[in-house]
């Protein structure tokens, strides 16, 4: 188990559980950043298409995944015919589209998928959580993301099918390998993780475990299995 009681799982691990078996299912990772989700995916045998509205973002990602398919745009408004997918995913990205269109880009999701949508966000909480932020506190856009989930849930809009709570564990060897995955996430941090580097530093130092010559820091997520409601 992990901190807090949680059981230690990844992302992926999620993944490969409520969308089991992967080979030929085709899914569409929505956020999909450099992508990372999207190489493990393809790598598992799934047909997988990309969305982001970030160009280096997907320029990246279509180096690393060459068997994806990558468009542009955001989640507010896939290109994609209803039902053109056996499942779509916000991994770590409900919380990156602006707070006003994470209500619509839950509904295009489950427009998109004739299958379940799954959404892992990360807690406003947990080791990794309190270094990072110094350089970017996202306190306020991962509650935000959280209470798109819950007001489209109260209006009919979506049914949460199943819900868990876990512990992503990531090791760095040093407080620049941390930085660099942080920027990773976003290069606009760029300029913000070097000047805070040294308190950074003191942060992990604080909050992280020692192991194996690594620092060892926890960030707990929530991962939901979502539904259309019934009736639509």
């Amino acid at each position: 188990m992990g901190e807090d009681g949680r059981a230690e799982d990844t992302p992926m691990g999620v993944l490969r559980r409520w969308l089991s078996p992967l080979a030929g299912r085709s899914v569409l990772d929505i956020g999909c950043g450099g992508g990372a989700i999207a190489r493990q995916l393809a790598a598992e045998g799934a047909q997988v298409t990309g969305v982001d509205p970030g160009p280096d973002a997907l320029a990246t990602a279509r180096a690393a995944v060459p068997q994806a398919r990558f468009e542009a745009a955001g989640g507010e408004a896939l290109p994609f015919e209803a039902a053109s997918f056996d499942a779509a995913i916000f991994v770590n990205s409900l919380h990156h589209v602006p707070v006003p269109l994470m209500r619509a880009a839950l509904t295009e999701a489950l427009r998109v998928s004739r299958g379940p949508v799954i959404v892992i966000e990360p807690s406003a909480q947990g080791p990794f959580f309190e270094a990072m932020r110094p350089v970017e506190d996202e306190t306020e856009i991962r509650a935000a993301a959280l209470a798109a989930l819950d007001t489209a849930q109260q209006d009919c809009t979506l049914r949460v099918v199943e819900e868990m709570t876990f512990d992503d564990v990531r090791r760095f060897p040093d407080v620049d390998a941390f930085l660099a995955k942080v920027v990773a996430v976003d290069p606009s941090r760029a300029d913000a993780a070097r000047a805070a580097a040294p308190q950074v530093a003191d942060l992990m130092a604080r909050w992280g475990t020692p192991e194996d010559g690594q620092i060892r820091l926890v960030q707990p997520h929530v991962a939901l299995r979502l539904a259309r409601a019934a009736g639509l």
